[in-house]
């Protein structure tokens, strides 16, 4: 007989279910995680709202689902033009 795959419930504080806005990303890593930090920028102060510390092998799942996401997104609303720095954000900003 063929087992059911277990389903997992996962607990949320209000906090997390109402989200956070970022339009700032940082990407380090070390040879054992990858570390992603968000953070809400608005000239002259930017609050870090997020860090997720992940294996490699997830941030290589995470990667295929953004790429497969974003191309379901240009399909149906058209191409995604790349949005510039938050003013004031130096030499910090979405890269890696």
């Amino acid at each position: 007989m063929e087992q059911q795959p277990q389903q997992i419930q996962v607990n949320a504080d209000q906090k997390i279910l109402v989200g956070s806005y970022a339009n700032l990303m940082r990407v380090a890593h070390t040879k054992e995680e990858f570390v992603l930090e968000f953070a809400n920028v608005h000239p002259p102060v930017g609050e870090l709202v997020s860090k997720i510390i992940t294996s490699p092998g997830h941030m290589k799942r995470l990667l295929a689902a953004l790429q497969e996401n974003v191309g379901r997104y240009e399909s149906q609303f058209g191409k995604i033009e790349e949005a510039s720095a938050p003013a004031g954000s130096g030499d910090i900003g979405f890269k890696g």
